[in-house]
């Protein structure tokens, strides 16, 4: 991703209404160099003409839940296997309408995206592990699981029978989708780029937690940048020097080991 596109990124996140799709292409393009401005609007043409493909006039949960199952489980195909576990392609937006194939929080992002331009009242709902969508008021309404093809995830998993079911918010929905690719690029050490920027990313969402911060500073010593991970380190113990004094020792002693490597 170019330092263009990290600014559009940072400027959407922070925007009064961000525009899922738009962060999910920003976000994708950090891993294809190949994605640009026109590829990018193909992918939301392509959102376009699958919302198109609704019939109109539908009314109630259960109806646009049962007519956007149709569409993309049934006719079109869009589901998730064991294998799209392994792949980084099957976290990027892109990718996942060109496959019909992803992880079960970009599935929904497909689902949650041709259904809301369609006019749907649709929602997604995180899940330890999981990722689902719901039509309708999200006390009562029907929930569909995409990974599975849209499939209703029926009384179980268990979250879902003990509410109350809270909505994702699209910021919430973008960094769980930095933290599905951090885990990918966690067990595969050769892919510690990508775990860079998918921390660097996480850092400029308004809100994420406080210890990206050590994460993305103990990332640079491991990758060799000790100089820079030893900066991040102390800077760091500075901010929780202020509730924690024995842990901002323990991460200075860190700086300390690290600045050592330089020698």
């Amino acid at each position: 991703m170019t330092a263009a596109n990290r600014e559009l990124f940072a400027e959407e996140a922070r925007s009064e209404r961000p525009d899922l799709a738009v962060l999910c292409l920003l976000l994708a393009a950090e891993a294809d160099p190949e994605l640009d401005e026109r590829a990018m609007d193909w992918a939301q043409i392509e959102l376009d003409r699958l919302a198109g493909m609704l019939p109109y006039g539908l009314h109630g949960a259960r109806a646009w839940a049962s007519a956007v199952t149709e569409l993309l489980g049934g006719r079109l195909g869009f589901h998730g296997t064991p294998a799209d576990y392994g792949r980084l392609s099957s976290s990027l937006l892109h990718e996942v309408l060109r496959r019909r194939r992803g992880l079960p929080i970009l599935l929904s992002v497909v689902w949650m995206e041709v259904a809301r331009r369609a006019g749907a009242p649709v929602y997604g709902l995180g899940l330890p592990g999981h990722f689902v969508v719901g039509f309708g008021d999200p006390e009562e309404g029907v929930v569909v699981d995409p990974f599975a093809g849209g499939a209703s995830p029926g009384t179980g998993p268990a979250e879902l029978a003990s509410g109350p079911r809270t909505p994702a918010g699209t910021l919430e929905i973008v960094l769980r989708i930095l933290n599905n690719i951090r885990a990918w690029a966690a067990a595969r050490p050769e892919q510690s780029a990508v775990a860079l920027w998918s921390l660097d990313l996480s850092l400029l969402l308004p809100s994420h937690p406080a210890s990206l911060r050590y994460e993305r500073a103990r990332l640079l010593v491991e990758r060799g940048e000790f100089r820079a991970g030893a900066a991040e380190l102390e800077a760091y113990a500075e901010v929780v020097a202020a509730v924690d004094a024995e842990a901002a020792a323990r991460i200075r002693s860190e700086a300390f080991s690290a600045r050592a490597l330089l020698n």
